[in-house]
């Protein structure tokens, strides 16, 4: 293994989605097991980690979302025992491994909800959070749950709502609560403990809410939406000031720091779905002693003209300081990029250029499984869809499923995924794009990814350089430059399908080359065809 215990800053993150990876059992549901036949594969990738949506005991109504034993994984996705010999194969191949850690909410069938439900007087009664019914009965506020309807369910028992910000099946844990907030603390070392590497903390602004239970305000008209939710979506339509973001969490993080800070060279990324998710950003990940890195959905959304990227930088500059973030263009739970980014555009041409840009910027990247072989988004019918959050705003909002389908291996019926018929259904125009079939290629997108990638983990400006925007006197190019230890590469992307030229406002003293694009220099004009990066030393 590695020695750098800064490898995450800078570093590349391959998520896998367990269900849909590999299924070695045959059962049609990817498993632990499989994922580890194929860490060779995401090792040639040039990658750094692996990071593992949940895998935990979960009665999976959100697909390990769930949880309902933090410290014991799921049957269906193997055992314990499968998941130590991963973690020895990953580290084997230089490979460190994340797992999602789901620390805001459990599963309904958790004992430790089982207990708190009982009565007002349990061990464990204060564990979730509960709240009288107004006098009418009704919830006690107007939080919504991003899954659809009120964020609170009546329990006959206690005579009392519970907090969901998910599904009812959800239960929010009260991290007012110093135990259950410890008990959360104990589950992550754990797993520390057994050998991996970091966390991918899920929904991480949501631990706390306002003990006031104040009702949410709604959006002031004219005013953008809430990030992270579509926006046919009623969460959207309120400001999110009592129920997530508490200032209570920064405590929360500190400690978490510390605990990471007992096991060197590991790390953490957090997910911000939130109002100002820059400033969250800043608050989550400056100062070196809350989060390692967190990632929002600036680049996760739709938009994403270059006027549109360049704001992001900007406002990424102006408001998250020394703070660090993590980039994504895929993931489980959004339209893959080829789709949602790079629809009509070159096939092969854009998802790589797309992939320049993120490996380029500060901070550190995170590529979705499939994303290396430009798989667009998966066309999956009404009666396949499995994923709760889809099935009651269709048409509109069609879920996720469509970014959850196998990992296709090679051309044979199921992609090489399974032996039957998988969980969700194989794409059949995904076939062609197997991993199979683009090896065979030398001019493959699979090919190319790995020449980028490996050529970009060589480049010390790219991985831990500060970034200025630069101004080339052309709007359809993004362009700037990164520097580390007085050491500066100019970089210019072009995602447009036109030739695009521009003089650059600075001498270049090495055109840098190997990464696989092509340009032109003529004195200090640049001409970049379609899709192209240009990187370049300068003094």
């Amino acid at each position: 293994m590695t020695t750098n215990l800064n490898w995450w800053k800078g570093g590349i993150i391959y998520q896998i989605y367990p269900r849909s990876f590999m299924d070695l059992n045959g059962d049609g549901v990817g498993d632990i097991a499989g994922i580890t036949t194929k860490l060779d594969y995401v090792a040639s990738l040039g990658v750094d980690a692996i990071w593992l949506s949940p895998v935990f005991t979960s009665p999976m109504k959100d697909f390990g979302y769930d949880v309902s034993d933090y410290r014991d994984i799921d049957p269906l996705f193997g055992s314990l025992g499968d998941f130590k010999k991963m973690i020895a194969r990953a580290h084997e191949l230089n490979l460190k491994v994340m797992v999602d850690q789901v620390l805001s909410h459990s599963a309904e069938s958790h004992p430790w909800f089982e207990e708190s439900r009982q009565n007002k007087t349990n061990d464990k009664a204060d564990w979730y959070v509960w709240a009288d019914p107004k006098p009418d009965g009704s919830p006690p506020n107007n939080w919504l749950s991003i899954f659809g309807g009120s964020a609170w369910q009546w329990d006959s028992r206690r005579l009392q709502y519970y907090l969901h910000n998910f599904l009812t099946s959800q239960p929010d844990i009260n991290f007012h609560c110093e135990a259950a907030r410890q008990a959360q603390l104990d589950n992550m070392r754990f797993w520390l403990e057994l050998g991996v590497d970091g966390f991918r903390l899920d929904t991480v602004n949501f631990y706390y809410h306002s003990e006031g239970l104040e009702d949410n305000p709604p959006v002031p008209e004219g005013e953008p939406k809430t990030m992270g939710a579509p926006h046919d979506n009623p969460y959207t339509y309120q400001r999110h000031v009592y129920d997530i973001s508490r200032p209570e969490n920064l405590g929360f993080l500190q400690d978490l720091r510390s605990l990471m800070d007992e096991f060197p060279g590991s790390t953490t990324v957090g997910e911000l779905g939130d109002d100002y998710p820059l400033e969250r950003m800043a608050e989550y990940t400056s100062g070196g002693d809350k989060l390692h890195m967190a990632y929002t959905f600036d680049l996760l959304n739709t938009p994403h003209s270059p006027t549109y990227i360049r704001d992001v930088l900007a406002n990424m500059q102006e408001i998250v300081g020394d703070g660090w973030p993590c980039w994504a263009l895929s993931n489980h739970d959004v339209v893959r990029s080829a789709t949602r980014w790079g629809e009509g555009e070159d096939a092969i041409a854009y998802p790589l250029v797309a992939l320049a840009l993120i490996t380029s910027l500060r901070g550190s990247v995170c590529i979705y499984q499939g994303e290396e072989l430009g798989l667009p988004e998966a066309d999956v019918p009404f009666e396949r869809i499995q994923d709760p959050y889809g099935i009651p705003l269709w048409p509109v909002f069609k879920g996720r499923d469509g970014c959850r389908t196998p990992m296709v291996w090679n051309k044979e019926e199921q992609g090489g995924f399974s032996t039957i018929e998988p969980w969700l259904p194989v794409d059949k125009r995904h076939l062609a794009l197997s991993v199979a079939e683009q090896e065979a290629n030398p001019a493959s997108l699979l090919n190319k990814v790995r020449q980028l990638i490996k050529w970009r983990q060589s480049q010390p400006e790219l991985l831990n350089g500060e970034l200025a925007q630069v101004e080339v006197n052309n709007q359809d190019l993004i362009a700037y430059v990164r520097e580390y230890e007085g050491k500066k590469i100019l970089v210019v992307i072009n995602m447009t399908k036109d030739v695009q030229t521009a003089a650059l406002p600075m001498a270049v003293t090495t055109v840098l080359e190997g990464h696989g694009f092509v340009a032109s220099l003529t004195e200090q004009t640049l001409s970049l065809p379609a899709y192209q990066a240009f990187y370049a030393r300068i003094d």
